[in-house]
Order: C-alpha cells, then sequence, then structure tokens
C-alpha cells in the first residue's frame, strides 16, 4: 500500500508537483464539462468531459486543491492517510472519475468493487480486501486509493504525499440519452447574462422529454466559480449522466440584479427590488366613464345548508362575482337564475364569463377566472317570457368543502331578477324549489351586496421614474361602497374584488411595467393592450407572488400609450403596486444587450 511518510523533503515534493503539472498541462487541455451520477455528486465535485478518453486525478493528503486533467478543482473532503493507506471520499471520487455507484442500502458498487459502508468492507471481484479499504470519517465514506484504481484497472503513482490517479470514464449505457449543452463564454462579469444552448440527443433518436438542470442561473451576481449541470431522460424513461460545465465570474459587475430584471425578464418573472416604498406614487386622474352595477356574493362565504345566497334585480349591463365552498357536506351546485320581471319577452346575453370550478385549492380560485374571463369573447343568450326564469350560471358539482369562483357580465334588454343559490346537487334550480329556499344570513365575515361601480377608469401620465401606482389600499384606492338590498345595510367591498380597473398610462414607451404584492399572496392577471397587441399577460409566472420587494413583470411597452385591464384576484390579497420603471437598453446602465435565445 502506499502510504504517507511525515518527514518527506518538502523540496523534493515542490520539485515532483511542479514537474508532473508541468507535463499534465501538455498533454490534457483544462477541463470544461463532464458527466456524473447526480444524487452521488458532492456539490465541489466535477466529473471528466465525455470526450476525454482518460481521466486523471492529481491530490495530496490532507490538501483541498486537486487537478483533474490539468484543471484545478477543491475537495469537500480531502484526501486522508488512514491507518498507514491513502484514502479518497468515495462520493467524490467517484463523481470526478466519471464513474455511476450503484446503491443498495448500505451496499454500494463501483465498477468491480463492491462496498459495505455499515461494516466497512469490501470485496473486488469477489475477493475480500484488507481490514482497512473502506473507513468512515464523520458521515464520510472513504476507500482506499489503490483499491479504487484496481477496481477501475486503473493506474496509481505517486511520490510522498502527492499522488496520480488515472483510469477510463464509464462508458455508460449504450441506449441511454446524451445530455450536452454549451455557453457562449467560460468567464463572465457579474450580472452578464449566460446564453446557454442545448443539444443533448438519443442514439437512436428518441425524443428527449424531460430536461433537468442544476446550479444553471441566467446571470451570476457575485464572484466566484459556478458549476452547470444538465441531465435529461428520453421517451423510454432513460435517463443520461450528467454532463457538466464550469462557469467562472470576474472582474467589474455589468448588471445588478434589478438593471438585469430589466434587460431581460419576461413577462410573469419575478426580480429583486428592496426600494419599492421609497418611489414616488403616481398622479392618478379618476375619470367620468360608463360604469354598471356589480353584484357581489361571498357570504356566508361556506354556506352549510341549500338556500339563496343573494339576490337583486337590474336592468342593462351588470357583472356577477360568486365565490364560495361547499359546506353542505355532500355534493352542490352553485347556481345564477334569472327571472323575467317584466310583461314582455326580455333578452339576457353573457358576454364574458370566468369561472374557477371545482377546486379545494383557493389561491388558483381567482387566477384561473381572470384568465377564462379575459379570454371570453360573448356566449350565449336567453330570451325569458314574462316571469320566466333560467340559470345563466351553473357551476360543475362541488364534492364537499371544494369550491366556486365565477365572474360573468351580463347585458339584459329589460328588468331581470338575479338570485345566487347553493343547492344539494339532488334539487334543481325550478322556481318552485327556488322559492322555498332560506335567505341565508351572512357569516360576519365576508361581504355581499350590490355596488354601483363595476368600473373604474383612471389616467396617469409619467413622469420621474420609478414611480409607483397603488391599488385596492383602501385610502390612495379606496374601498367601493354599496347595499346588500336583502338587509338594507350599507357595505364596503374591501379590496374591490370584481371591480375592472380600466387604467390608461401615457408616456409608457421605453418603460417597464411590474406588479409588487403589497398584502401577501397573489395570484392573477391582467389584460395589456399596447398599440395594435393584445395580451393576458399570467400573474407570476408559476407560483404566487409572496414577497412585496420581488416584483413580477408585467411588461415593456412599444407604445406611448399603455391600456391595463386590472381585476383583483378572488382568494388572492390587496393592495398591489403597479411600478413603472425605466426599460433596460443599450448604451445605458449595464452596457450591451445580449439578443440570441437559442
Amino acid at each position: 500500500m502506499l502510504s504517507a511518510r511525515p518527514h518527506s523533503n518538502p523540496s523534493r515534493r515542490h520539485r515532483f508537483r511542479t514537474a508532473l503539472l508541468g507535463t499534465l498541462s501538455l498533454l490534457t487541455p483544462p477541463l470544461t464539462g463532464g458527466a456524473s451520477l447526480l444524487l452521488l455528486t458532492a456539490p465541489a465535485a466535477r466529473a471528466a468531459q465525455p470526450g476525454l478518453g482518460s481521466v486523471q486525478l492529481t491530490f495530496s493528503v490532507d490538501s483541498a486543491d486537486l487537478y483533474v486533467n490539468g484543471a484545478p478543482q477543491r475537495w469537500q473532503n480531502p484526501p486522508r492517510n488512514i491507518a498507514g493507506r491513502t484514502m479518497l471520499p468515495l462520493r467524490e471520487a467517484a463523481a470526478l472519475l466519471g464513474q455511476p455507484l450503484q446503491t443498495s442500502g448500505t451496499q454500494v458498487q463501483l465498477a468491480r468493487l463492491s462496498l459495505d459502508t455499515r461494516r466497512n468492507t469490501a470485496t473486488l471481484n469477489g475477493s475480500a480486501q484488507p481490514t482497512g479499504t473502506v473507513a468512515s470519517v464523520g458521515l464520510v465514506t472513504y476507500v482506499s486509493a489503490r483499491a479504487l484504481a484496481d477496481a477501475l484497472n486503473g493506474n496509481l503513482s505517486g511520490d510522498d504525499r502527492t499522488f496520480t490517479l488515472t483510469a477510463l470514464r464509464d462508458g455508460g449505457n449504450p441506449m441511454s440519452p446524451q445530455a450536452r449543452f454549451s455557453t457562449d463564454k467560460n468567464t463572465y462579469a457579474p450580472g452578464e447574462r449566460v446564453v446557454y444552448t442545448e443539444y443533448p440527443f438519443d442514439p437512436d433518436g428518441a425524443d428527449i422529454t424531460a430536461r433537468r438542470w442544476t446550479g444553471r442561473q441566467d446571470a451570476y451576481f457575485q464572484p466566484g466559480t459556478y458549476t452547470v449541470t444538465l441531465t435529461v431522460t428520453n421517451s423510454r424513461g432513460l435517463q443520461s449522466q450528467p454532463f457538466t460545465r464550469t462557469i467562472r465570474v470576474e472582474g467589474q459587475p455589468i448588471d445588478t440584479p434589478l438593471t438585469y430584471a430589466l434587460k431581460y425578464a419576461q413577462p410573469g418573472d419575478a426580480f429583486p427590488d428592496p426600494q419599492i416604498l421609497t418611489y414616488p406614487a403616481a398622479l392618478i386622474s379618476p375619470q367620468a366613464s360608463p360604469s354598471y352595477p356589480l353584484l357581489f356574493s361571498d357570504s356566508p362565504e361556506i354556506p352549510d345548508q341549500s338556500g339563496v345566497l343573494y339576490q337583486d334585480s337590474v336592468t342593462g349591463r351588470a357583472r356577477l362575482l360568486g365565490y364560495h365552498l361547499n359546506g353542505l357536506g355532500r355534493a352542490a351546485r352553485l347556481y345564477v337564475v334569472a327571472r323575467n320581471l317584466e310583461s314582455r319577452p326580455v333578452e339576457v346575453r353573457s358576454e364574458r364569463l370566468g369561472e374557477t370550478a371545482p377546486t379545494r385549492i383557493e389561491s388558483i380560485l381567482g387566477q384561473v377566472t381572470l384568465l377564462e374571463y379575459f379570454a371570453s369573447t360573448g356566449g350565449t343568450t336567453l330570451t325569458l317570457a314574462p316571469g320566466q326564469s333560467a340559470a345563466v350560471y351553473a357551476s360543475p358539482t362541488l364534492s364537499a368543502g371544494s369550491g366556486v369562483n365565477v365572474m360573468q357580465d351580463l347585458s339584459t334588454s329589460g328588468r331581470v331578477e338575479l338570485t345566487f343559490v347553493m343547492l344539494d346537487d339532488t334539487l334543481p334550480p325550478t322556481p318552485q324549489v327556488i322559492q322555498q329556499l332560506p335567505y341565508l344570513k351572512p357569516d360576519g365575515r365576508h361581504t355581499r351586496g350590490t355596488f354601483p361601480d363595476a368600473v373604474r377608469t383612471l389616467r396617469v401620465t409619467l413622469g420621474a421614474l420609478p414611480t409607483r401606482l397603488i391599488i385596492g389600499d383602501g385610502r390612495v384606492d379606496p374601498a367601493v361602497t354599496g347595499t346588500d338590498v336583502l338587509t338594507g345595510q350599507p357595505v364596503r367591498l374591501s379590496g374591490n374584488y370584481g371591480v375592472l380597473y380600466d387604467l390608461e398610462v401615457n408616456g409608457a414607451a421605453g418603460t417597464a411595467v411590474a406588479l409588487s404584492p403589497r398584502g401577501g399572496l397573489y395570484r392573477g392577471a391582467m389584460n395589456i393592450q399596447d398599440g395594435p397587441i393584445t395580451q393576458t399577460i399570467k400573474l407570476p409566472r408559476s407560483g404566487n407572488a409572496l414577497k412585496p420587494d420581488e416584483p413580477v413583470l408585467l411588461w415593456r411597452p412599444q407604445s406611448d400609450r399603455l391600456n391595463i385591464d386590472f381585476v383583483p384576484s378572488s382568494g388572492s390579497n390587496l393592495p398591489i403596486s403597479l411600478i413603472f420603471y425605466r426599460a433596460g437598453r443599450a448604451g445605458a446602465e449595464g452596457g450591451v444587450i445580449k439578443t440570441y435565445r437559442p
């Protein structure tokens, strides 16, 4: 066995290492990528580049520094001299050598070497190895460097405390896909965009159906060395070995996280900005415009029996918003029933409809409803004879505890009575059934009522940037007020849920607009009109907007006038702020913009 001698000649070690590394630098190029078994790879370990035939580790006992094919690396757990043997950390060494580990409980297989990590024993091709071939230091399993070389049919050489282990990389499964990617360069400035080009392939041409990245960022803002790994899966369910490249970040910063986001963030992306509350509020000019009533039904939010939730009559246009959970303990449905109060036929037309049902996840109720609402382009028309009733909305069947959120714009050619009812699934919404239903009392925590202004029209002319526009705080943007016609009591709609904000922003060209959640979790949608472009934006792109100092990008306007339709999302928290920034551009802070997107 090779072992370290504590009283070796330092100058001799230095001459050996210098000569050896000089030779390595001529024989092997610096390593820039590789493959390893992801679950067993220590974060600092980087496997051999797949294109290389052999992998060569040059290391010293008790030193975190090593060289992999001439490229400097660092151990997380340095080699040790244990009982006279030179020992390497098993999992790190396997990763660096590009060798997969197969594990089953305490049994580990590495090429021809079998280990029991509980008993610290090993066999090589079935032959028991000497005691001390395997050792544990804390939670880290070490293996003899000599045994590792023998298991891989490799070569171990060295002098004193410095050693070189050379072995062929693992050939892998010939049926597995191959992960591959490149970056536009190897060294970046802090805040510089990294352009990734993926080119994985399958040996038999099967589709690549999944990709898993670790360590990937579009930009790195702190100097240092970063490891990026890609693993792919094909349509047969076979997974590649991880493919790895290393990125170096150094020099003067190009962008901060904020200026980078203003250049590159996509609508729906979140980015950091802790200064939001320091930005001045935009000057808002309310505008007189045609409006119509909002009939709002959210109390009792969880009815425990069949009954009338809310009721009022309208003529012309109206918006309905219902938000309820089924508390009946059995299957039920929510209906909105229209009854003609005129002595002539009346048409009831559904102009827009958004719905989420059934679901037990409250945070998605409002977002899905708004996405459906903005996507709708008109619907059915019902013609009601005098006194006739018909459901203008009927939810899917709601299991016990599941919920429904519906927002609907109606127009009528005469006066109709609109009734929100929750019914046991076995009961039809006929006039005879509804007439026998009780009027359910409000729950004291939520709101119901009729509010005269379902549209709030605002105009803003931008000046100095950044600036913010506050919605739903009850002070700068006051809550709408109305009446619960079933009790005659005045009511206040905190958050203005169901109110459509018709916002016109002038001077918008060259800006970036973002949403900052100020009251907690927010998950919704907005509709943008930018010149000839109309787009509904999902907010955020995935998950929930949670942090006030992490706004979500809405849009980068191209036209001077930007129109935004915004409805506070049911199930989310208000207030929110719309933040207007000067958009990142070439020649401004941060310099050039990389436009290539492979």
